[in-house]
Protein backbone atom coordinates (compact mmCIF):
# COMPACT_ATOMS: atom_id res chain seq x y z
CA UNK A 1 0.00 0.00 0.00
CA UNK A 2 2.91 2.07 0.82
CA UNK A 3 4.47 1.20 -2.71
CA UNK A 4 0.88 2.46 -4.25
CA UNK A 5 1.01 5.54 -2.79
CA UNK A 6 4.74 6.82 -3.61
CA UNK A 7 4.00 5.73 -7.35
CA UNK A 8 0.58 8.05 -7.21
CA UNK A 9 2.35 10.87 -5.19
CA UNK A 10 4.85 10.50 -8.03
CA UNK A 11 3.23 10.49 -10.95
CA UNK A 12 1.31 13.70 -9.70
CA UNK A 13 4.40 15.81 -9.56
CA UNK A 14 5.61 14.43 -13.02
CA UNK A 15 1.80 15.01 -14.46
CA UNK A 16 1.96 18.65 -13.01
CA UNK A 17 5.80 19.21 -14.50
CA UNK A 18 4.46 18.23 -17.27
CA UNK A 19 1.73 20.23 -17.40
CA UNK A 20 3.39 23.39 -16.59
CA UNK A 21 6.34 22.94 -18.94
CA UNK A 22 4.05 22.41 -21.92
CA UNK A 23 2.10 25.80 -21.12
CA UNK A 24 5.16 27.53 -20.79
CA UNK A 25 6.51 26.14 -24.36
CA UNK A 26 2.91 26.69 -25.88
CA UNK A 27 3.27 30.63 -24.53
CA UNK A 28 6.37 31.10 -25.76
CA UNK A 29 5.65 30.02 -29.14
CA UNK A 30 2.30 32.57 -29.17
CA UNK A 31 4.81 34.99 -28.13
CA UNK A 32 7.19 34.50 -31.17
CA UNK A 33 4.52 34.30 -33.48
CA UNK A 34 3.28 37.67 -32.16
CA UNK A 35 6.59 38.98 -32.54
CA UNK A 36 7.15 37.12 -36.37
CA UNK A 37 3.83 38.92 -37.20
CA UNK A 38 4.68 42.21 -35.76
CA UNK A 39 7.85 42.27 -37.73
CA UNK A 40 6.07 40.89 -41.07
CA UNK A 41 3.38 43.13 -40.96
CA UNK A 42 4.45 46.40 -39.67
CA UNK A 43 1.21 47.91 -41.00
CA UNK A 44 -1.31 46.41 -38.82
CA UNK A 45 0.49 47.51 -34.91
CA UNK A 46 -1.33 50.89 -35.36
CA UNK A 47 -2.36 52.72 -32.96
CA UNK A 48 -5.83 53.64 -33.38
CA UNK A 49 -6.67 56.90 -31.11
CA UNK A 50 -3.47 58.06 -33.36
CA UNK A 51 -4.76 57.70 -36.29
CA UNK A 52 -5.61 61.19 -38.15
CA UNK A 53 -7.40 61.82 -41.43
CA UNK A 54 -7.74 58.45 -41.95
CA UNK A 55 -3.96 57.33 -41.56
CA UNK A 56 -2.64 55.22 -39.49
CA UNK A 57 0.01 55.96 -36.97
CA UNK A 58 2.55 53.12 -35.87
CA UNK A 59 2.64 52.24 -32.40
CA UNK A 60 5.95 53.01 -30.36
CA UNK A 61 8.75 50.77 -31.85
CA UNK A 62 7.06 49.28 -34.32
CA UNK A 63 7.82 51.40 -37.59
CA UNK A 64 10.49 54.18 -37.65
CA UNK A 65 12.86 55.41 -34.92
CA UNK A 66 13.85 58.92 -36.82
CA UNK A 67 13.03 60.45 -40.11
CA UNK A 68 15.56 62.51 -41.86
CA UNK A 69 14.49 65.33 -44.02
CA UNK A 70 16.85 65.65 -46.91
CA UNK A 71 19.60 63.23 -48.18
CA UNK A 72 22.36 65.49 -49.24
CA UNK A 73 26.12 65.37 -47.72
CA UNK A 74 24.46 65.31 -43.96
CA UNK A 75 21.57 63.47 -44.23
CA UNK A 76 22.44 61.21 -46.37
CA UNK A 77 25.53 60.54 -44.10
CA UNK A 78 23.50 60.78 -40.99
CA UNK A 79 20.91 58.26 -42.83
CA UNK A 80 23.87 55.80 -43.34
CA UNK A 81 25.50 56.29 -39.66
CA UNK A 82 22.30 56.03 -37.54
CA UNK A 83 21.05 52.25 -40.03
CA UNK A 84 24.14 51.50 -39.01
CA UNK A 85 23.59 51.49 -35.58
CA UNK A 86 20.95 50.06 -35.29
CA UNK A 87 18.16 52.60 -36.37
CA UNK A 88 15.11 52.48 -38.16
CA UNK A 89 15.54 55.57 -40.66
CA UNK A 90 13.01 57.32 -42.88
CA UNK A 91 14.68 59.12 -45.53
CA UNK A 92 12.15 61.68 -47.37
CA UNK A 93 13.85 63.96 -50.26
CA UNK A 94 12.51 65.98 -52.80
CA UNK A 95 14.88 65.40 -55.55
CA UNK A 96 16.90 62.04 -55.69
CA UNK A 97 18.60 63.61 -58.74
CA UNK A 98 22.37 64.22 -59.10
CA UNK A 99 22.92 67.39 -57.81
CA UNK A 100 24.62 70.29 -59.75
CA UNK A 101 26.07 72.61 -57.67
CA UNK A 102 29.17 74.74 -57.31
CA UNK A 103 29.57 74.46 -53.70
CA UNK A 104 30.19 71.56 -51.53
CA UNK A 105 33.15 70.25 -53.46
CA UNK A 106 35.76 70.84 -51.47
CA UNK A 107 36.13 68.28 -48.04
CA UNK A 108 38.96 69.12 -45.99
CA UNK A 109 41.16 66.59 -44.20
CA UNK A 110 39.08 67.09 -41.00
CA UNK A 111 36.17 65.97 -42.46
CA UNK A 112 38.12 63.03 -44.59
CA UNK A 113 39.09 62.02 -40.68
CA UNK A 114 35.29 61.91 -40.32
CA UNK A 115 34.37 60.21 -43.39
CA UNK A 116 36.66 57.44 -41.66
CA UNK A 117 35.13 57.58 -38.63
CA UNK A 118 31.76 57.18 -40.16
CA UNK A 119 32.40 54.34 -42.14
CA UNK A 120 32.30 56.66 -45.72
CA UNK A 121 35.75 56.55 -47.35
CA UNK A 122 34.83 55.31 -49.94
CA UNK A 123 32.55 57.61 -51.07
CA UNK A 124 34.95 59.13 -52.34
CA UNK A 125 36.11 57.06 -54.43
CA UNK A 126 35.24 56.44 -58.01
CA UNK A 127 34.04 59.94 -58.66
CA UNK A 128 37.64 60.71 -60.44
CA UNK A 129 38.31 62.91 -56.66
CA UNK A 130 41.08 64.98 -56.34
CA UNK A 131 43.47 64.85 -53.30
CA UNK A 132 44.03 67.92 -51.95
CA UNK A 133 47.67 68.55 -49.86
CA UNK A 134 47.28 72.65 -49.07
CA UNK A 135 46.91 75.94 -50.74
CA UNK A 136 48.92 78.23 -52.20
CA UNK A 137 47.96 82.11 -52.09
CA UNK A 138 48.68 84.93 -54.43
CA UNK A 139 49.08 88.36 -53.89
CA UNK A 140 50.58 91.52 -55.86
CA UNK A 141 52.90 88.76 -57.80
CA UNK A 142 54.05 87.10 -55.20
CA UNK A 143 52.65 83.64 -54.04
CA UNK A 144 53.35 81.17 -50.89
CA UNK A 145 52.05 77.95 -50.50
CA UNK A 146 50.90 76.07 -47.11
CA UNK A 147 50.81 72.80 -47.04
CA UNK A 148 48.44 70.78 -44.16
CA UNK A 149 50.58 68.89 -41.05
CA UNK A 150 49.61 65.31 -42.44
CA UNK A 151 53.11 63.81 -40.98
CA UNK A 152 51.76 62.46 -37.97
CA UNK A 153 48.74 60.34 -40.28
CA UNK A 154 47.67 57.64 -42.83
CA UNK A 155 48.87 58.51 -45.94
CA UNK A 156 45.76 58.14 -47.64
CA UNK A 157 44.92 60.95 -45.39
CA UNK A 158 43.94 64.49 -47.49
CA UNK A 159 41.71 66.88 -48.50
CA UNK A 160 39.24 65.81 -51.21
CA UNK A 161 38.33 67.91 -53.99
CA UNK A 162 35.47 66.46 -56.47
CA UNK A 163 31.86 67.01 -58.16
CA UNK A 164 29.42 67.51 -55.43
CA UNK A 165 26.70 65.63 -56.85
CA UNK A 166 29.06 62.78 -57.18
CA UNK A 167 29.81 62.92 -54.47
CA UNK A 168 26.44 63.26 -52.97
CA UNK A 169 24.94 60.16 -55.20
CA UNK A 170 27.96 58.01 -53.60
CA UNK A 171 26.73 58.68 -50.60
CA UNK A 172 22.79 58.09 -51.00
CA UNK A 173 24.18 54.71 -52.99
CA UNK A 174 26.03 53.63 -49.69
CA UNK A 175 23.25 54.53 -47.38
CA UNK A 176 20.65 52.43 -50.01
CA UNK A 177 22.86 49.11 -49.88
CA UNK A 178 22.07 48.77 -46.23
CA UNK A 179 19.68 45.68 -45.41
CA UNK A 180 16.13 46.53 -44.45
CA UNK A 181 16.84 44.14 -41.30
CA UNK A 182 20.11 43.72 -39.67
CA UNK A 183 20.85 41.91 -36.43
CA UNK A 184 19.49 44.92 -34.74
CA UNK A 185 16.45 45.63 -36.25
CA UNK A 186 17.42 48.47 -39.22
CA UNK A 187 16.41 49.91 -41.95
CA UNK A 188 16.43 52.42 -44.14
CA UNK A 189 12.71 53.63 -46.13
CA UNK A 190 14.18 55.60 -48.85
CA UNK A 191 12.18 58.29 -50.58
CA UNK A 192 13.82 58.16 -53.89
CA UNK A 193 13.00 58.28 -57.44
CA UNK A 194 15.20 55.65 -59.60
CA UNK A 195 16.90 54.22 -56.64
CA UNK A 196 17.27 50.53 -57.54
CA UNK A 197 19.93 49.84 -55.04
CA UNK A 198 17.13 50.74 -52.49
CA UNK A 199 16.03 47.63 -50.50
CA UNK A 200 12.10 49.69 -49.96
CA UNK A 201 9.83 51.03 -52.38
CA UNK A 202 11.09 54.26 -54.15
CA UNK A 203 9.13 57.15 -54.06
CA UNK A 204 9.99 60.74 -53.45
CA UNK A 205 8.45 63.60 -51.35
CA UNK A 206 8.45 66.96 -50.21
CA UNK A 207 8.26 67.79 -46.77
CA UNK A 208 5.74 70.31 -46.46
CA UNK A 209 5.74 70.63 -42.46
CA UNK A 210 6.28 69.39 -38.78
CA UNK A 211 3.57 67.57 -37.47
CA UNK A 212 3.53 69.53 -33.80
CA UNK A 213 1.52 68.09 -30.71
CA UNK A 214 1.61 70.17 -27.60
CA UNK A 215 5.07 71.36 -28.43
CA UNK A 216 6.47 68.24 -29.61
CA UNK A 217 7.36 67.33 -33.02
CA UNK A 218 5.72 64.30 -34.20
CA UNK A 219 6.94 63.66 -37.33
CA UNK A 220 6.63 65.49 -40.90
CA UNK A 221 3.80 65.55 -43.68
CA UNK A 222 5.11 65.56 -47.04
CA UNK A 223 3.72 65.26 -50.93
CA UNK A 224 4.91 62.83 -53.36
CA UNK A 225 5.11 63.63 -57.02
CA UNK A 226 1.20 62.72 -57.83
CA UNK A 227 0.39 65.75 -55.46
CA UNK A 228 -0.90 62.98 -52.65
CA UNK A 229 -0.22 64.26 -48.93
CA UNK A 230 1.24 61.67 -46.50
CA UNK A 231 2.16 61.45 -42.99
CA UNK A 232 5.55 60.24 -41.57
CA UNK A 233 5.71 59.94 -37.96
CA UNK A 234 8.99 59.00 -35.79
CA UNK A 235 10.35 59.73 -31.99
CA UNK A 236 12.93 62.13 -33.47
CA UNK A 237 12.86 64.82 -36.63
CA UNK A 238 16.71 65.76 -38.09
CA UNK A 239 16.37 68.23 -40.36
CA UNK A 240 18.85 68.22 -43.21
CA UNK A 241 16.85 70.26 -45.53
CA UNK A 242 20.03 72.77 -46.86
CA UNK A 243 20.65 76.12 -46.87
CA UNK A 244 17.36 76.88 -48.06
CA UNK A 245 15.20 74.88 -45.54
CA UNK A 246 11.64 76.38 -45.27
CA UNK A 247 11.63 74.15 -41.92
CA UNK A 248 14.20 75.37 -39.73
CA UNK A 249 12.15 79.04 -38.19
CA UNK A 250 10.39 76.64 -35.89
CA UNK A 251 13.77 75.04 -34.27
CA UNK A 252 16.01 77.96 -34.44
CA UNK A 253 15.99 82.08 -34.49
CA UNK A 254 17.65 81.67 -38.41
CA UNK A 255 19.86 85.04 -38.80
CA UNK A 256 21.05 84.68 -42.44
CA UNK A 257 23.39 86.88 -43.41
CA UNK A 258 24.70 87.01 -47.53
CA UNK A 259 27.73 88.74 -47.60
CA UNK A 260 28.16 88.41 -51.22
CA UNK A 261 27.76 85.91 -53.86
CA UNK A 262 30.47 82.91 -55.77
CA UNK A 263 30.44 83.31 -59.62
CA UNK A 264 31.15 79.95 -60.56
CA UNK A 265 33.18 78.28 -63.47
CA UNK A 266 34.93 75.01 -65.04
CA UNK A 267 38.49 75.45 -66.59
CA UNK A 268 39.32 72.64 -68.45
CA UNK A 269 42.30 71.15 -69.40
CA UNK A 270 43.97 73.65 -67.33
CA UNK A 271 47.59 73.01 -65.11
CA UNK A 272 47.49 75.05 -61.76
CA UNK A 273 50.92 76.59 -60.45
CA UNK A 274 50.66 74.07 -57.51
CA UNK A 275 49.64 70.49 -58.06
CA UNK A 276 47.11 68.67 -55.37
CA UNK A 277 46.32 72.31 -54.12
CA UNK A 278 43.40 74.81 -53.46
CA UNK A 279 44.54 78.66 -55.02
CA UNK A 280 43.50 81.58 -53.34
CA UNK A 281 43.77 84.83 -55.02
CA UNK A 282 43.68 88.01 -52.82
CA UNK A 283 42.29 89.79 -55.22
CA UNK A 284 40.52 93.49 -55.11
CA UNK A 285 37.71 93.31 -54.33
CA UNK A 286 37.70 90.18 -52.62
CA UNK A 287 39.06 86.78 -53.22
CA UNK A 288 38.56 84.61 -55.86
CA UNK A 289 39.41 80.64 -55.39
CA UNK A 290 40.93 77.37 -57.84
CA UNK A 291 40.62 74.00 -56.69
CA UNK A 292 40.55 70.84 -59.03
CA UNK A 293 37.38 69.03 -58.91
CA UNK A 294 38.40 66.20 -61.24
CA UNK A 295 41.64 64.96 -63.18
CA UNK A 296 40.94 67.03 -66.50
CA UNK A 297 38.52 70.15 -64.69
CA UNK A 298 39.72 73.05 -62.26
CA UNK A 299 36.48 75.24 -60.82
CA UNK A 300 37.07 78.72 -60.02
CA UNK A 301 34.82 80.79 -57.63
CA UNK A 302 35.01 84.21 -58.29
CA UNK A 303 33.85 86.54 -54.74
CA UNK A 304 31.45 89.05 -55.92
CA UNK A 305 30.82 91.01 -52.75
CA UNK A 306 27.03 92.66 -52.05
CA UNK A 307 23.90 90.73 -53.45
CA UNK A 308 23.77 92.58 -56.80
CA UNK A 309 25.92 91.13 -59.42
CA UNK A 310 26.18 91.96 -63.04
CA UNK A 311 23.81 90.58 -65.24
CA UNK A 312 24.54 86.77 -67.47
CA UNK A 313 22.06 87.04 -69.74
CA UNK A 314 22.75 90.39 -71.23
CA UNK A 315 26.90 89.93 -70.71
CA UNK A 316 27.85 92.35 -68.20
CA UNK A 317 29.11 88.85 -65.96
CA UNK A 318 31.67 87.84 -68.85
CA UNK A 319 32.54 91.60 -69.48
CA UNK A 320 33.17 92.07 -65.76
CA UNK A 321 35.12 88.63 -65.17
CA UNK A 322 37.17 89.70 -68.57
CA UNK A 323 38.15 93.44 -67.22
CA UNK A 324 38.26 93.19 -63.58
CA UNK A 325 38.74 89.50 -62.45
CA UNK A 326 41.27 88.65 -65.59
CA UNK A 327 43.70 90.51 -65.04
CA UNK A 328 44.24 89.86 -61.68
CA UNK A 329 44.16 85.83 -62.09
CA UNK A 330 47.87 84.69 -62.71
CA UNK A 331 49.59 83.93 -65.96
CA UNK A 332 49.66 79.84 -65.93
CA UNK A 333 45.80 80.37 -65.74
CA UNK A 334 44.80 83.06 -67.27
CA UNK A 335 44.27 82.14 -71.06
CA UNK A 336 41.64 78.88 -69.68
CA UNK A 337 40.28 81.51 -67.56
CA UNK A 338 39.30 83.38 -70.66
CA UNK A 339 38.20 79.90 -72.73
CA UNK A 340 35.94 79.43 -69.40
CA UNK A 341 34.47 82.71 -70.36
CA UNK A 342 34.08 82.34 -73.29
CA UNK A 343 31.91 79.20 -73.44
CA UNK A 344 28.96 81.29 -71.35
CA UNK A 345 28.69 78.66 -68.82
CA UNK A 346 28.64 81.04 -66.05
CA UNK A 347 27.16 80.08 -62.80
CA UNK A 348 26.19 81.76 -59.05
CA UNK A 349 25.02 80.85 -55.77
CA UNK A 350 24.70 83.38 -52.81
CA UNK A 351 27.37 82.77 -50.00
CA UNK A 352 25.18 82.61 -46.86
CA UNK A 353 26.37 82.83 -43.01
CA UNK A 354 24.28 81.62 -40.15
CA UNK A 355 25.23 81.26 -36.30
CA UNK A 356 23.49 78.31 -34.92
CA UNK A 357 20.89 79.68 -32.75
CA UNK A 358 18.70 76.18 -31.98
CA UNK A 359 15.66 76.26 -29.90
CA UNK A 360 15.39 73.12 -28.60
CA UNK A 361 12.43 71.07 -29.41
CA UNK A 362 11.02 67.77 -28.00
CA UNK A 363 11.23 65.43 -31.21
CA UNK A 364 13.18 67.46 -33.17
CA UNK A 365 16.78 68.44 -34.23
CA UNK A 366 18.20 70.39 -36.89
CA UNK A 367 21.39 69.30 -38.63
CA UNK A 368 23.78 70.47 -41.80
CA UNK A 369 23.53 74.30 -43.57
CA UNK A 370 19.51 74.68 -42.46
CA UNK A 371 21.20 74.81 -38.70
CA UNK A 372 23.93 76.37 -39.25
CA UNK A 373 26.43 78.39 -42.11
CA UNK A 374 29.26 80.07 -42.51
CA UNK A 375 31.47 82.04 -45.32
CA UNK A 376 32.67 78.54 -48.19
CA UNK A 377 35.97 80.71 -48.37
CA UNK A 378 37.38 77.63 -46.28
CA UNK A 379 35.48 75.01 -47.51
CA UNK A 380 34.85 73.95 -43.84
CA UNK A 381 30.53 73.09 -44.11
CA UNK A 382 30.78 69.45 -44.94
CA UNK A 383 33.43 69.36 -42.28
CA UNK A 384 31.35 70.46 -39.79
CA UNK A 385 28.10 68.65 -41.20
CA UNK A 386 29.93 65.42 -40.71
CA UNK A 387 31.56 66.34 -37.50
CA UNK A 388 27.93 67.21 -35.91
CA UNK A 389 27.05 63.59 -37.49
CA UNK A 390 29.55 61.70 -35.18
CA UNK A 391 28.41 63.83 -31.84
CA UNK A 392 24.91 62.92 -32.26
CA UNK A 393 25.57 59.56 -33.28
CA UNK A 394 27.60 59.04 -29.63
CA UNK A 395 24.98 60.83 -28.20
CA UNK A 396 22.42 58.09 -29.68
CA UNK A 397 24.50 55.36 -29.00
CA UNK A 398 23.01 53.98 -25.51
CA UNK A 399 20.03 55.06 -25.61
CA UNK A 400 17.80 52.10 -26.28
CA UNK A 401 13.95 53.95 -26.59
CA UNK A 402 13.51 57.55 -28.09
CA UNK A 403 9.89 57.72 -27.04
CA UNK A 404 10.46 60.04 -23.99
CA UNK A 405 10.65 63.16 -26.13
CA UNK A 406 10.89 65.64 -23.14
CA UNK A 407 14.07 63.10 -21.82
CA UNK A 408 15.36 63.10 -25.25
CA UNK A 409 15.07 66.51 -25.79
CA UNK A 410 17.06 67.75 -22.55
CA UNK A 411 19.73 64.88 -22.73
CA UNK A 412 20.21 66.34 -26.51
CA UNK A 413 20.71 69.87 -25.36
CA UNK A 414 24.67 68.32 -24.85
CA UNK A 415 24.63 68.45 -28.77
CA UNK A 416 24.72 72.05 -29.03
CA UNK A 417 28.14 72.56 -26.54
CA UNK A 418 29.84 69.28 -27.60
CA UNK A 419 29.69 70.38 -31.70
CA UNK A 420 31.50 73.65 -30.51
CA UNK A 421 34.86 72.72 -30.41
CA UNK A 422 34.88 72.22 -34.43
CA UNK A 423 31.82 74.04 -35.59
CA UNK A 424 33.16 77.12 -33.66
CA UNK A 425 36.51 77.09 -34.91
CA UNK A 426 35.70 76.74 -38.52
CA UNK A 427 32.81 78.87 -38.55
CA UNK A 428 34.91 81.89 -36.87
CA UNK A 429 38.19 81.29 -39.28
CA UNK A 430 35.63 81.24 -42.29
CA UNK A 431 33.81 84.52 -41.56
CA UNK A 432 37.14 86.08 -39.64
CA UNK A 433 39.27 85.19 -43.23
CA UNK A 434 36.98 86.44 -45.83
CA UNK A 435 36.92 89.43 -44.23
CA UNK A 436 40.94 89.71 -43.62
CA UNK A 437 40.93 88.14 -46.95
CA UNK A 438 38.54 90.99 -48.93
CA UNK A 439 39.90 94.41 -50.26
CA UNK A 440 39.20 97.69 -48.67
CA UNK A 441 40.36 101.36 -48.63
CA UNK A 442 40.82 101.78 -45.17
CA UNK A 443 44.49 101.45 -44.45
CA UNK A 444 44.49 99.57 -41.12
CA UNK A 445 43.00 96.76 -43.40
CA UNK A 446 45.02 96.98 -46.03
CA UNK A 447 48.13 96.39 -43.44
CA UNK A 448 46.35 93.82 -41.79
CA UNK A 449 45.77 91.68 -45.09
CA UNK A 450 49.28 92.05 -45.74
CA UNK A 451 50.26 90.78 -42.57
CA UNK A 452 48.18 87.90 -43.14
CA UNK A 453 49.83 86.80 -46.14
CA UNK A 454 53.54 87.80 -45.01
CA UNK A 455 52.81 85.88 -41.53
CA UNK A 456 51.16 82.43 -43.24
CA UNK A 457 54.36 82.84 -45.48
CA UNK A 458 57.04 82.63 -42.79
CA UNK A 459 56.35 78.91 -42.69
CA UNK A 460 56.80 76.79 -39.74
CA UNK A 461 53.93 77.19 -36.83
CA UNK A 462 53.49 80.31 -38.57
CA UNK A 463 51.76 78.55 -41.53
CA UNK A 464 51.00 74.99 -40.08
CA UNK A 465 49.15 76.31 -36.58
CA UNK A 466 46.27 78.50 -39.19
CA UNK A 467 46.00 75.51 -41.76
CA UNK A 468 45.74 73.07 -38.77
CA UNK A 469 42.92 75.45 -37.16
CA UNK A 470 41.24 75.91 -41.23
CA UNK A 471 41.58 72.07 -42.10
CA UNK A 472 39.80 70.64 -38.74
CA UNK A 473 42.47 69.07 -37.82
CA UNK A 474 43.04 71.05 -34.69
CA UNK A 475 39.74 72.46 -33.84
CA UNK A 476 40.61 74.85 -30.86
CA UNK A 477 39.32 78.01 -30.29
CA UNK A 478 41.62 79.53 -28.34
CA UNK A 479 44.45 78.80 -30.54
CA UNK A 480 42.57 80.23 -33.34
CA UNK A 481 42.57 83.46 -31.52
CA UNK A 482 45.64 83.51 -30.20
CA UNK A 483 46.89 83.23 -34.03
CA UNK A 484 44.29 85.78 -35.06
CA UNK A 485 45.81 88.59 -33.20
CA UNK A 486 49.48 87.42 -33.60
CA UNK A 487 49.07 87.90 -37.35
CA UNK A 488 47.79 91.64 -35.83
CA UNK A 489 50.56 92.32 -33.65
CA UNK A 490 52.62 90.84 -36.58
CA UNK A 491 51.27 93.44 -38.55
CA UNK A 492 51.84 96.50 -35.94
CA UNK A 493 55.52 95.25 -35.83
CA UNK A 494 56.08 95.73 -39.54
CA UNK A 495 54.89 99.63 -39.14
CA UNK A 496 56.83 100.34 -36.22
CA UNK A 497 60.21 98.76 -37.37
CA UNK A 498 62.40 99.89 -38.02
CA UNK A 499 61.73 103.78 -36.88
CA UNK A 500 57.72 104.16 -35.64
CA UNK A 501 55.87 107.24 -36.46
CA UNK A 502 52.94 108.74 -35.09
CA UNK A 503 50.97 107.83 -38.34
CA UNK A 504 52.31 104.65 -37.72
CA UNK A 505 51.71 103.99 -34.23
CA UNK A 506 47.99 105.27 -35.06
CA UNK A 507 47.50 103.25 -37.99
CA UNK A 508 48.77 100.21 -35.61
CA UNK A 509 46.21 101.06 -33.00
CA UNK A 510 43.58 101.35 -36.00
CA UNK A 511 44.76 97.64 -37.24
CA UNK A 512 44.34 96.10 -33.28
CA UNK A 513 41.15 97.62 -33.00
CA UNK A 514 40.15 96.29 -36.93
CA UNK A 515 41.32 92.85 -35.99
CA UNK A 516 39.14 93.03 -32.49
CA UNK A 517 36.02 94.70 -34.98
CA UNK A 518 36.24 91.59 -37.13
CA UNK A 519 36.52 88.25 -34.95
CA UNK A 520 35.06 89.79 -32.06
CA UNK A 521 31.28 89.56 -32.93
CA UNK A 522 31.75 86.43 -35.06
CA UNK A 523 32.73 84.96 -31.15
CA UNK A 524 29.41 86.65 -30.05
CA UNK A 525 27.20 85.30 -32.26
CA UNK A 526 28.70 81.35 -31.63
CA UNK A 527 28.52 82.09 -28.08
CA UNK A 528 31.93 82.83 -26.08
CA UNK A 529 30.30 80.70 -23.26
CA UNK A 530 29.90 77.47 -24.86
CA UNK A 531 33.29 78.08 -27.40
CA UNK A 532 35.43 78.66 -24.65
CA UNK A 533 34.07 77.55 -21.71
CA UNK A 534 32.27 74.22 -22.63
CA UNK A 535 32.54 72.29 -19.01
CA UNK A 536 30.28 75.80 -17.32
CA UNK A 537 27.37 74.32 -19.54
CA UNK A 538 25.38 72.22 -17.58
CA UNK A 539 24.10 70.65 -20.75
CA UNK A 540 27.94 69.38 -21.32
CA UNK A 541 27.41 67.11 -18.48
CA UNK A 542 24.85 65.46 -20.39
CA UNK A 543 27.04 62.92 -22.67
CA UNK A 544 26.80 60.13 -22.50
CA UNK A 545 29.14 58.42 -19.97
CA UNK A 546 26.40 55.76 -18.57
CA UNK A 547 22.95 55.20 -20.04
CA UNK A 548 20.85 57.67 -19.40
CA UNK A 549 17.60 56.31 -18.27
CA UNK A 550 15.02 57.90 -20.90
Amino acid sequence: MVVIDQHVVWTFFASLFGFVLLYIICRNNNANNRKLKKKTFPEEQCDKNSSTDGECRHVSGSDTDIVVVGAGVAGSALAYTLAKEGRRVHVIERDLTEPDRIVGELLQPGGYLKLIELGLQDCVEEIDAQRVLGYALFKDGKNTRISYPLEKFHSDVSGRSFHNGRFIQRMREKAATLPKYHFLPSYIHCIIEKFNACNTPAIKGTVTSLLEEDGTIKGVQYKTKDGQEHTAYAPLTVVCDGCFSNLRRSLCNPKVDVPSSFVGLVLENCILPYANHGHVILADPSPILFYPISSTEVRCLVDVPGQKLPSIANGEMANYLKTAVAPQIPPEIHDAFISAVDKGNIRTMPNRSMPADPHPTPGALLMGDAFNMRHPITGGGMTVALSDIVVLRDLLKPLRDLNDAASLSKYLESFYTLRKPVASTINTLAGALYKVFSASPDQARKEMRQACFDYLSLGGIFSTGPVALLSGLNPRPLSLVLHFFAVAIYGVGRLLLPFPSLNRVWIGARLISSAAGIIFPIIKAEGVRQMFFPATVPAYYRAPTAKPDI
